[in-house]
């Protein structure tokens, strides 16, 4: 199975019994839509719910962290997803959500998962079907499986400022990694480049093609030669430039998963201002 698979792929696969659709909404905390709710209104028939905003580890001290291996056998196991199921993932979502479930199932060493391209609203433009109410499974045992090495740290960030070693990629739109005035912001990493995750997407929601992706991070200075670290706000969007070099055929990416709401909280961390990486 592809990492990315088309709406008709998805029909004409719906009927597999080693296929588990998931719904991996989620919103910004400030907008009024539930991801719930809404999947309980409308979803793609046979989906289960994710519920992809309580998948952190709270116990962190870092902001909106991504679950532990533990958490992630147990959801799984949950949602009657095996070692051997294939999981195409979905969202509608602004903000592109299901790309961070994505790089969840990745971290834990779960290869057979893939994002349906222009996700559910894709599937409502074309008139597919749609299923309402809750969803059951069947529990399954999922073994416990460590970290693939895929997620840097505040400090592992800080020694990144001096070394260089990763480039680092922002997901934020240009005002917030600018830091301009009544953005919110104080601008980025030192070094950082910028490329907002909405420029990766054609109008109907689907991801560009991986040569104009490359081509996207390539123009805003990113080398394709040298590993990246992604990062954004809280950890969401920057799975998405994740997603978006693994379809360009880079898996050298590492996620910053504390991101900004982390490093701006800390008033030791350098912040630079303005365009210029």
């Amino acid at each position: 199975m592809d990492s990315l698979v088309s709406t008709q792929w998805l029909a004409d696969a719906l009927a597999a019994d080693d296929l588990v659709v998931l719904d991996a909404s989620l919103h910004l905390p400030d907008s009024p839509r539930k991801s719930a709710q809404e999947f309980a209104e409308a979803h793609i028939p046979g989906a289960r719910f994710l519920d992809l905003a309580s998948f952190v580890d709270t116990a962190s001290p870092v902001p909106k962290a991504l679950p532990t291996a533990e958490q992630f056998a147990a959801r799984l196991g949950q949602l009657g997803i095996g070692a051997s199921s294939r999981v195409v993932l979905y969202d509608d979502s602004q903000i592109r959500s299901a790309a961070r479930a994505w790089f969840i199932f990745r971290l834990y060493g779960f290869a057979q998962v893939a994002i349906l391209d222009g996700g559910l609203g894709k599937w409502r433009a074309e008139d597919r079907p749609l299923a309402s109410g809750g969803a059951n499974a069947s529990p399954a045992d999922l073994p416990v499986t460590g970290p693939a090495g895929m997620v840097r740290s505040k400090q592992q960030m800080l020694v990144n400022c001096t070394s260089g070693r990763e480039q680092v990629v922002d997901a934020r739109d240009a005002a917030r990694f600018a830091g301009e005035e009544g953005s919110g912001s104080q601008g980025h990493i030192p070094g950082a480049r910028s490329v907002h995750f909405a420029r990766l997407f054609a109008d109907d929601g689907t991801y560009l093609a991986p040569q104009d992706i490359a081509t996207i991070f390539a123009e805003s200075g990113v080398d394709a030669g040298k590993p990246v670290v992604t990062s954004c706000n809280s950890g969401m969007t920057a799975a998405v430039l994740a997603f978006a070099l693994h379809l360009a055929g880079r898996d050298d990416v590492a996620l910053y998963d504390g991101s900004w709401l982390e490093w701006s909280s800390d008033p030791d961390t350098p912040k630079q201002r303005g365009m210029a990486g």
